[in-house]
């Protein structure tokens, strides 16, 4: 755009340049000027499109630049004259300050662009004037709004103004407004708010600091005579600004065809610098301004801070969102190349102040609109900057900035829970405001910025407090605030270096906030601030560890209060850690214990075993979370959890209650007759088993349960073949070898009871698969029947029962005669 803008082309030139920058862009190859516009009026490759319907392409504003002149009176006199002032009454007009000194008000990406031209094509001299120009404009209307704003606020603080009265004011302030902003442009996607200036097409921030950081850069130590040139072309547009200077400005691309930002001529010059050396910088008065004490670099720096400070809105689009991010980092990290001397820091005071006060057009003013741009980065160069010469201004301009508008609906939202951010957020769910696609980078920005402020107030408890609770009030994402408490704690927990136990204690609370946020509504990540919350208790000692205990029920599940609390408090290495003495390791043990219990009661199925186990070496808690499996066995812990915590208690050498258990284990057990390879399987056995070795008449009560609940041929067929290998209660008896111990005899109770069940889920069993069986599986149904024979061979009449059974078998099923061939074969 800038090659349009020559002001030494001529009417026709400019003609030319644009017939060609509209044929260019009617092609339909050419990009568009919003990379994130999509064209919902094309339906196909036959549609047309009228001249309204099309989407402005990346020559547009050139083509609109083409329409723009040079030959104002007051714009050719502010170029061309150092010393152009007037200081008479003309300040009504608009034109100079109250100093005198000429001011260029224009739309002001438009006025910027006009520097970015000038200075591209030499006449670098002009580009300064008019830069300096534009800067002391936007000095004036910062100044006439704040005056506005603290008048409107002081007749409403007396009394209530009438509804004209309170129009005339907003008019009067939206006027002002228009003098900053001028008309917003008709490719602007803020909608009603004003035109974003970071991340604008033409750049304006980045051409006008271009231009004035080139004339205070520190000259090498033989610099080549560059005044020529500057003379020249000087002289050249002072002859010709009369004729040949008639056209304007605006913004292009580069040379090439793909015009949309200005940012390229600008960053040549910048570029030309060794990139191990950034270039230095000294204060250069304004010419023919030396009374106002202004220098090109306090103008520079002053401008990026207006830039930064803009109330902007969020752009729709994930490239147009993305672009304004980089572009608002690449204009810091240009600004941090600015080192600060004293002049500067009044310049930052000063500004910093303004924009605090800004009201509605300012980032950083009280109230902004809930769509408005989050300024995390532009706060925390702000606070860091101010850290050192302003530490109460640092640490209001960085609590300010932590806000994050679009996630609270008005100011009164003081926390996370309000019903005003639920309305918020709903709003941007239903498409209230845009898609903000970069939100995870601004709550990046936001957490780093809260981070900063934390690790500078580490030792002071007032700033401290004022900074965790803006973080808690402000930043919504549970995963970022647990970040921040990481981070925090690595700034107190030095590993070579003297605890900070204030900063400690404030990320204890922190981290007691994301326990509360995190509690009911699932975060990933969770069992890993569960662990960190009692690391972080432990470095501070025994009063946060019982805190958390005491309050368990609102920070921890009671899957987490006993499988990670309660087991790091009872730890031995925890005693160690905090070089505890045994008072205090009762206390804590008691406390845990307590917690168990509680956690038991409330979830028996997944904290039973734990509760058990922290509650060994007591017996009054071991019983009573022993008490509570029982009773949680009527319906709250089925089967395979009761075996579990049986098997448990048989490891740590409690037999009878874990037969106990077992019988209650065995009552809520299932089995049915084809389920042969059941997970439970074992646990019958395990029963059977226990119930063995304790004697005959535990196994005499445990075998009608497991008849009753075990329906499997093959199961009761082992666990018959199992009881009768040895004589029961051999494993609980101390004088085994004076005793005449007999093997449980078939014919009697409770074996009888056994085998008569075996025998008969045989039968069924036998009948159960000879209903939908395949000639595939003959064969292992023979051996099916040869095991069946094994087990009624054990009773006294057994023979006969088989030979019932397969001559059953004959009658029922003679249809199937290959399979009966089989089994008259095999079994006569």
């Amino acid at each position: 755009m800038v090659v349009v803008m020559n002001p030494g082309y001529s009417q026709t030139e400019k003609e030319l340049w644009k017939v060609h920058l509209n044929q260019w862009s009617c092609n339909d190859l050419c990009p568009l000027e919003d990379a994130d516009a999509r064209n919902s009026l094309n339906q196909g490759p036959g549609a047309i499109q009228t001249g309204s319907d099309r989407q402005r392409t990346i020559f547009n504003r050139a083509v609109e630049a083409c329409t723009l002149e040079w030959i104002d009176p007051h714009l050719q006199a502010i170029l061309n004259n150092d010393y152009y002032c007037n200081h008479e009454s003309s300040e009504r007009l608009g034109k100079f300050n109250t100093e005198g000194y000429p001011l260029w008000n224009e739309h002001f990406p438009t006025a910027c662009a006009r520097v970015d031209a000038l200075r591209s094509h030499g006449y670098t001299n002009e580009a300064l004037r008019l830069a300096v120009a534009i800067i002391r404009h936007l000095r004036k209307v910062q100044k006439d709004y704040l005056k506005q704003l603290k008048q409107a606020g002081s007749r409403k603080s007396k009394h209530r103004k009438s509804v004209q009265q309170h129009q005339s004011t907003s008019s009067a302030l939206n006027e002002l407004s228009n003098g900053l902003f001028g008309p917003t442009s008709s490719t602007s996607t803020q909608g009603d708010g004003p035109e974003a200036w970071v991340g604008h097409p033409l750049n304006p921030i980045g051409c006008l600091i271009h231009t004035l950081l080139e004339a205070s850069t520190v000259p090498e130590e033989d610099p080549k005579p560059q005044s020529s040139k500057g003379s020249s072309k000087t002289s050249s547009s002072s002859a010709s600004h009369h004729t040949s200077s008639s056209h304007h400005h605006h913004h292009h691309h580069h040379q090439q065809n793909s015009s949309s930002s200005s940012s390229s001529s600008s960053n040549s010059s910048s570029n030309s610098a060794p990139l191990s050396s950034p270039p230095r910088y000294r204060h250069v008065p304004v010419r023919g301004h030396r009374d106002s004490g202004d220098s090109y670099l306090m103008l520079a720096y002053e401008a990026v801070l207006i830039g930064l400070g803009q109330q902007r809105n969020m752009p729709v689009g994930f490239y147009a969102q993305d672009k304004a991010c980089r572009a608002e980092e690449e204009l810091i990290k240009k600004h941090r190349d600015i080192p600060l001397d004293e002049r500067l820091v009044v310049v930052l005071q000063k500004q910093v102040k303004t924009l605090m006060e800004g009201g509605p057009l300012s980032g950083l003013g009280l109230s902004i609109p809930p769509e408005s741009v989050p300024l995390h980065t532009f706060g925390r160069y702000l606070f860091q900057a101010l850290l050192p010469h302003n530490e109460a201004m640092a640490y209001e301009v960085g609590l300010r900035a932590l806000r994050l508008p679009i996630l609270e609906d008005s100011p009164s939202s003081s926390g996370p829970d309000s019903s005003a951010l639920t309305g918020s957020v709903n709003a941007v769910l239903m498409g209230r405001y845009p898609h903000w696609f970069v939100i995870g980078h601004i709550e990046s920005q936001q957490c780093q910025l809260a981070s900063c402020m934390m690790s500078a107030a580490k030792d002071n408890m007032k700033r401290l407090r004022s900074v965790l609770e803006a973080a808690q009030r402000h930043i919504h994402s549970a995963s970022q605030l647990f970040k921040l408490a990481q981070e925090a704690y690595k700034v107190a927990t030095p590993v070579d270096g003297v605890t900070h136990y204030t900063l400690l204690k404030a990320t204890f609370e922190l981290g007691l906030h994301i326990m509360g946020m995190t509690h009911v509504k699932l975060t990933w990540g969770r069992s890993d601030m569960v662990r960190w919350m009692v690391q972080c208790a432990t470095e501070i000692g025994v009063s946060a560890l019982i805190t958390i205990m005491q309050s368990w029920y609102t920070l921890f599940s009671p899957t987490e209060a006993t499988s990670v609390v309660a087991s790091t408090v009872m730890a031995p290495s925890t005693a160690v850690r905090l070089n505890l003495n045994y008072r205090q390791q009762e206390e804590l043990s008691r406390c845990a214990r307590s917690v168990a219990l509680q956690c038991a009661a409330k979830d028996p199925p997944a904290c039973a075993l734990s509760a058990l186990t922290l509650c060994e070496k007591d017996p009054v808690a071991f019983k009573a979370a022993y008490q509570i499996v029982v009773d949680a066995s009527a319906g709250a812990m089925n089967s395979q959890q009761l075996f579990t915590v049986a098997r448990y208690m048989e490891h740590r050498g409690y037999p009878s209650h874990a037969y106990d258990l077992a019988v209650l284990a065995m009552r809520n057990l299932s089995l049915g007759y084809n389920q042969d390879a059941h997970p439970a399987i074992n646990d019958v056995f395990w029963a059977c088993a226990l119930s063995h070795s304790l004697g005959k008449a535990q196994l005499s009560n445990m075998i009608p349960l497991v008849v009753k609940s075990v329906k499997c041929a093959s199961v009761l067929a082992d666990v018959l073949h199992r009881c009768t290998l040895t004589a029961p209660g051999i494993g609980c008896q101390p004088d085994v070898k004076l005793r005449c111990l007999k093997l449980l005899p078939y014919d009697k109770d409770p074996m009888r009871q056994l085998l008569d069940a075996a025998i008969g889920a045989y039968v069924n069993t036998a009948h159960s698969r000879l209903t939908h069986i395949s000639p595939r599986h003959y064969g292992d149904f023979i051996e099916f029947l040869g095991k069946a024979r094994e087990t009624f061979l054990l009773a006294p009449d057994g023979h006969l029962r088989f030979a019932k059974l397969t001559d059953d078998l004959k009658i029922m099923y003679r249809g199937k005669k290959k399979l009966m061939h089989l089994v008259r074969e095999r079994f006569g």
